[in-house]
């Protein structure tokens, strides 16, 4: 049987680009991976466009919510294989102590969310899209017969492509 990969996404709010990469990961990567999304300091609810945005491109956004990292780290929590920062708040804070030693990596891109007025939609289409290609190229890997430092090397290469925050590909 093949193994399914558990991964989760941080950001700092867990409304925004956590949850697109969360459910572009579930869609893309479905059977072969599962995705959560949490925040270190949650702002409780997803944002509208993030959903918006989502659910016009046909992603599955039911259950979605805001929540904390915290939800992670305890015994009943899955364990994961891969964590991404994906806002580079995240990246710079003490994250949980996560069972079973995962791969880490940083994949910062902005801050959707900071846009304001007609800009809005296209920048979480702009963001989108970077998840999208990320979490493409990610899949491409040959998990299961890569060796540790070759896989950081290439997660550390993803994090640095187009989009890339100022953080981006820095380790956790």
């Amino acid at each position: 049987m093949n193994k399914t990969y558990n991964v989760l996404f941080l950001c700092t709010g867990n409304s925004a680009r956590s949850i697109l990469a969360e459910a572009v990961m579930n869609k893309l990567g479905e059977g072969r991976f599962k995705a959560w999304s949490a925040g270190s300091q949650p702002k409780g609810e997803v944002h509208p466009m993030a959903l918006s945005v989502l659910d016009g491109l046909g992603y599955d956004t039911e259950g979605m919510r805001s929540k904390s990292w915290n939800e992670f780290a305890g015994p009943d929590a899955p364990q994961f294989d891969f964590i991404f920062t994906v806002c580079d708040n995240a990246a710079g804070e003490t994250c949980p102590v996560w069972a079973g030693h995962p791969m880490t990596a940083h994949w910062g891109i902005e801050d959707p969310a900071a846009v304001e007025g007609d800009d809005q939609r296209g920048a979480f289409i702009q963001a989108l899209r970077y998840m999208s290609n990320r979490i493409s190229l990610f899949l491409t890997l040959p998990i299961a017969s890569i060796d540790e430092m070759a896989m950081k090397r290439k997660l550390k290469e993803i994090g640095q492509g187009e989009g890339a925050s100022a953080k981006a590909g820095e380790a956790l």
